[in-house]
């Protein structure tokens, strides 16, 4: 919804040659571990996955969107659907899409 209403009022408000940081900002983020725990939690299945505890070569440890410009520039944008909603809407289509057992 957020990324949709961003490319909207880019839209609506163009800026030849802009560049945005588009993502869930500092509030709005979490780890794959923190991730596999949300879906964890609402789901109350345990996801199967490897740790290894050594960096990818090349990849952030940590990445946060730095939001600022696009706030100031798209007039009116910002988060509206914080990352536990996202989490819940998975899982619901999930849900919804799984045939019955």
């Amino acid at each position: 919804m957020d990324v949709a209403r961003a490319i909207h009022a880019f839209i609506e408000q163009p800026s030849s040659g802009a560049v945005y940081n588009l993502g869930g900002g500092r509030a709005n983020s979490c780890s794959i571990l923190e991730a596999f725990a949300s879906v964890e939690a609402l789901t109350g299945i345990a996801q199967e996955y490897e740790y290894v505890d050594q960096n990818r070569e090349g990849d952030h440890i940590c990445y946060i969107s730095d939001l600022s410009k696009l706030r100031s520039e798209l007039k009116g944008w910002d988060i509206t659907v914080p990352l536990p909603q996202i989490f819940e809407e998975i899982v619901r289509s999930w849900r919804d899409r799984r045939p019955a057992a």
